[in-house]
């Protein structure tokens, strides 16, 4: 088995094959620069636009962000070049957006079909179908994006007891009960309203009871309140990710981290071009500090060193990853340099 201390010094980069992209990028990590190097480059997963690393075994697993869907599985046994273990498993959806594993299984929100998908995973950790799915249902007052639903991620509580996934499509985020066995039926538990019109996209825990919500529509992120004894989210306020007076009508926020620390938090927004820096206090509220350019155009992902002190942007439109060094004090992100990686969509790091 693969060190897993190597996650600190290789990251995997997600991106468009059908743009351009070269699928899947190795690359090799100086944790004390942030530098990337590119390793290698695969191609065999189709739109691989998000991805997750296995935190026990040296796997990757992999969306296709392609209708129908699919999911993979990938070894990183070999540090320079991640293999294909079995061919993409279907997930029953279409254009998948978001992967994670819980419960024994991995987990795919699929934005176009607007359902949740899961597939047990084999003794090699290799997706079996077929997939069982659980189907949103509901629509938002944008007549354009909001005609139906739109599942854009899936997030395992603290707990382990609940996954939790944000829909664009119905304003709402959707709980499942992960209480069962890997290939028992999906248990749904509830759906919890937002404002109409918000758009959710990405969800985090800032701790055990917080999570963040990081809104498409409106450019916000609403603080919510988190009780996994009963599995249930309250939403609790609203913060900007855009400075006061500065148009929103053309920003789409993206991708929300947390630090390791919990102190603060950082949004990509795509449109703005920029970084918001949001500090957390105790009760997971979140401020504006202010925001950062990404280094280039279209943010549509971030990713936070294991050690807090780096932070990753993939921009799609320019083509590139960014990376910068956080200042410790106030969350400041200060760019350090960049790699070529066309329609990069995804930054992980295994």
């Amino acid at each position: 088995m693969a060190d897993r201390a190597d996650s600190r010094h290789r990251a995997f980069i997600g991106s468009f094959t059908s743009a351009g992209g070269r699928g899947i990028t190795t690359a090799a990590l100086d944790p004390d620069t942030g530098a990337l190097t590119v390793r290698s480059h695969t191609d065999a997963v189709a739109d691989p636009s998000f991805l997750a690393v296995d935190p026990a075994r040296p796997l990757l697993y992999a969306v296709s962000e392609t209708d129908p869907g699919a999911v993979a599985a990938l070894s990183t046994a070999d540090p320079a070049q991640p293999r294909l273990l079995a061919e993409p498993a279907p997930v029953d959806g279409a254009g998948p957006t978001h992967v994670t594993l819980a419960a024994g299984a991995v987990w795919t929100a699929n934005y176009v079909s607007g359902n949740v998908s899961a597939l047990p995973l084999d003794g090699a950790g290799v997706p079996v179908p077929p997939a069982r799915t659980h189907q949103h249902r509901g629509s938002g007052p944008d007549k354009e994006r909001q005609e139906g639903p739109h599942a854009h991620a899936v997030v395992p509580d603290p707990s382990g007891r609940w996954l939790l996934s944000t829909d664009l499509g119905t304003d709402s985020v959707w709980i499942l009960d992960l209480r069962g066995a890997p290939g028992d039926a999906l248990r749904p538990h509830g759906e919890v309203p937002l404002r109409p019109g918000t758009g959710p996209r990405h969800l985090a825990f800032a701790s055990p009871d917080r999570a963040l919500i990081v809104n498409e529509l409106d450019s916000t992120v609403t603080s919510c309140r988190w009780d996994a004894d009963g599995g249930t989210l309250e939403p609790v306020e609203e913060t900007r990710v855009l400075p006061a007076g500065t148009p929103g009508g053309d920003n789409f926020p993206s991708a929300l981290v947390i630090s390791p620390d919990g102190r603060f938090a950082w949004v990509a927004n795509r449109g703005d071009d920029s970084i918001a820096v949001l500090a957390l206090d105790t009760a997971g509220r979140a401020e504006l500090r202010g925001t950062v350019p990404c280094g280039g155009h279209w943010p549509r992902d971030l990713a936070v060193h294991p050690s807090g002190r780096l932070l990753y942007a993939a921009n799609e439109r320019s083509g590139d990853v960014t990376w910068f060094t956080v200042d410790e004090a106030t969350g400041t992100p200060r760019r350090a340099g960049s790699l070529a990686a066309p329609a990069a969509s995804c930054v992980v790091f295994g």
